[in-house]
């Protein structure tokens, strides 16, 4: 590392020069049926959209507003596009979703000679200190020219798909070199950036020590949801409980007059009297997804 190539925006702790894009246009396909009611960075953990935990990491690092911020969106993108509202730059990809890659290049016009910090609205990350600050270490001393990624250590460091017996979590940081020639074509970081950076001996992981789930799947969103409760219950104020909730989440609007254990309700959704809804999601009156 030769250092960082500027002073840091003042307030925060984000080099001069580097933007943020929260990537918010897939599909969600393994989260089906969830995310046929709902694109996947609308899904709520904690009774928190996992986009806007995103965007709650990126602002404790001091980035906010449209001329640093952007969000992507392509899958139901109007429901993004109506959430984000004016609180960011927003890109709207044609058709089916660019991917990491093509999303990025999509928005090469808007970033513009910066670096940019590049991050998945379905990663769930937890630490003990408040978001922003959890990821700092990210930015730290950054020469502008070195890609990094956020990683934890891989049970297995011979593990395939790792990089440097880590696995990515959801967070990258991006020298604008390695943005400037991306096409706006479908198309993943991993093979566009990554790879090609690791090869070139420009790719430096950063660790992370406290929890990460990508919420890809219906058993990794259960278990984000459980974590973000702290291992109790996580009620909404405005849901209406007449039975028994234990280790679960219960969205706004909600009613529960059955059992729920180890399971999320979302805002809205119904759990009626006599019946037990355990290690599962529940939309609505008629979905569960266990």
């Amino acid at each position: 590392m030769t250092g960082p190539t500027g002073g840091a925006a003042a307030g925060s702790g984000v080099p001069d020069g580097v933007c943020a894009v929260v990537l918010a246009a897939g599909e969600g396909r393994r989260l089906r049926p969830l995310t046929e009611r709902l694109p996947k960075a609308l899904c709520p953990v904690g009774n928190v959209a996992l986009l806007d935990r995103a965007l709650d990491r990126v602002a404790g690092l001091g980035l906010t507003g449209t001329d640093r911020v952007a969000v992507n969106a392509c899958y139901l993108g109007d429901q993004v596009v109506a959430h984000v509202g004016g609180r960011t730059h927003l890109s709207v990809e044609p058709g089916a979703p660019l991917g990491t890659s093509g999303g990025i290049g999509n928005l090469r016009d808007w970033i513009r000679g910066r670096g940019v910090l590049v991050g998945n609205a379905d990663a769930y990350l937890a630490a003990a200190v408040p978001p922003g600050a959890d990821i700092a270490a990210l930015l730290a001393g950054w020469d502008g020219e070195t890609v990094r990624l956020l990683g934890q250590p891989l049970d297995d460091p011979a593990e395939r798909g790792g990089f440097g017996g880590h696995r990515f979590a959801g967070f990258s940081l991006l020298p604008w070199r390695y943005v400037r020639d991306l096409p706006p074509d479908p198309a993943e970081l991993v093979r566009t950036v990554w790879r090609p950076a690791e090869a070139d001996g420009a790719l430096e992981v950063v660790p992370f020590t406290g929890t990460y789930l990508d919420t890809g799947t219906p058993r990794d969103y259960l278990a984000a949801n459980l974590h973000a409760a702290g291992g109790g219950e996580l009620v909404d104020p405005r849901a209406r409980v007449t039975g028994t909730v234990r280790q679960a989440v219960v969205g706004a609007g909600a009613e529960v007059a059955g059992t729920v254990r180890r399971a999320v309700v979302w805002p809205g959704a119904v759990v009626a009297a006599g019946e037990t809804l355990s290690d599962a999601v529940r939309i609505g009156r008629d979905l569960t997804v266990s």
